[in-house]
């Protein structure tokens, strides 16, 4: 039998740890799988760890992180699926959450009756020999039905022929509250990451967590503006429910939205049923290589698209784009209390003007001389549609398009 004392130098060094990595900034994973490490060095017969989440993020609902003896750490996105949601709700966990329960503790060694919970089964079947799960609530005053976002569920499993002593289970009741802590710390840095990725884009969003954060805090650079819009979605939008009208809008968005970034592009902002979007790789030329790259994508990926949404017999849509280049202003704008990440600057004013000449020129994709020129030499066939005065602009420029998928000029 363990003295107290030997206990209460465990439970130091452990907490010790947690507290010293959570100031750290220690990611989850990090965090996490040292924390199983340190379990074991101090001679907990653990065989399983397990913490959800729930996650504030458009594409899953939770994450998961799974800890074995023989494999290590495993990071899990739960996305939003029915299959997902019945094993959730099977789940020991989801007993601690929506049962006000304060954990769940089963010693298969004790028993000779199955389970209520099919985790459990497949974990005695795997060698477990006890089951032990908590949640830390890292805001007691929410109801039952917020813990999920305001906390983190945990559960430990041991393959040792007795299950855990009394001790490893005093070990870690002690440390759970730290544990719970360096857990808020981590996670409240991951939402913040995963929120402002989400509604202000991958470049932008960094920036903002760097610090750039003040009123007229700008940037010159170099870049190539990108204006899609889709053709027609006016009309089609005065004719269909607003749901199919959303579903639409989304499809199609989500496709250009991979396009940008399967390039190397930034989404700036959305505009109604269009978006802007910058690249930014490098040089100017890097730049407008990258650009034009995503423009044949972008063709292939909208057609497939189409094909799809009419064989299920849905409506279809076209796309318009203008491509620019030149010196853009890159940062903060607008009031001390309300400020919007995004450029401004002649070329994005030009961007928008040639965006504006798509009708005119009956082309579907319009590129700026400044592309032209720094594309020299080029892959793709630029095809000129002549010069023209753009408003507020003083000198004529010169605009060009590109041959389509097909081999056929982009017109509209």
């Amino acid at each position: 039998m363990t003295a107290p004392n030997q206990n209460a130098a465990k439970s130091n060094d452990l907490i010790n740890w947690l507290v010293t990595r959570g100031l750290e900034g220690a990611e989850k994973e990090e965090l996490l799988d040292g924390y199983c490490t340190r379990l074991i060095e101090l001679g907990v017969p653990l065989m399983r760890f397990h913490a959800a989440q729930s996650a504030l993020h458009p594409v899953y609902g939770g994450t998961g992180y799974s800890w074995y003896q023989d494999t290590g750490g495993d990071y899990q996105k739960f996305e939003y699926s029915e299959e997902t949601r019945e094993d959730w709700m099977s789940s020991p966990l989801y007993a601690i959450l929506h049962h006000d329960l304060d954990g769940v503790h089963e010693r298969m060694v004790d028993q000779n009756e199955p389970s209520r919970y099919p985790l459990i089964n497949e974990l005695r079947e795997a060698g477990a020999t006890e089951y032990y799960a908590k949640g830390v609530n890292f805001d007691p005053r929410s109801q039952t039905s917020k813990k999920a976002v305001d906390g983190v569920l945990l559960s430990w499993a041991s393959n040792a022929p007795d299950g855990f002593r009394e001790q490893d289970l005093d070990l870690i009741n002690t440390a759970l509250p730290h544990l719970g802590l360096a857990l808020k710390s981590a996670s409240n840095a991951r939402i913040s990451k995963d929120l402002m990725r989400v509604y202000l884009g991958r470049d932008a969003g960094r920036r903002v967590l760097s610090g750039e954060i003040r009123r007229g805090s700008l940037q010159q650079i170099d870049a190539v503006i990108w204006n899609f819009d889709l053709e027609g979605f006016t009309s089609l939008s005065e004719n269909l429910p607003g749901i199919e009208i959303i579903d639409m809008l989304n499809d199609y968005l989500a496709v250009a939205v991979g396009v940008v970034h399967d390039n190397g592009g930034n989404i700036l902002k959305f505009m109604g049923d269009g978006l802007m979007a910058m690249f930014n790789v490098g040089e100017i030329e890097e730049d407008v290589q990258a650009a034009l790259q995503a423009v044949p994508m972008l063709q292939d990926r909208i057609a497939e698209l189409n094909a799809q949404r009419e064989s299920a017999g849905l409506p279809v849509a076209n796309f318009t784009l203008a491509l620019h280049a030149g010196e853009i202003l890159y940062g903060n704008i607008g009031s001390e209390t309300r400020l919007d990440f995004t450029v401004i600057g002649p070329a994005v004013n030009q961007a928008a003007r040639i965006a504006g000449m798509h009708r005119s020129l009956g082309q579907r994709i319009l590129i700026s001389d400044d592309v032209a020129r720094a594309a020299q030499p080029s892959d793709q066939d630029l095809i000129s549609v002549g010069r023209y005065m753009l408003r507020g602009v003083a000198e004529p420029k010169e605009l060009f398009t590109v041959y389509n998928v097909s081999g056929t000029q982009s017109g509209v």
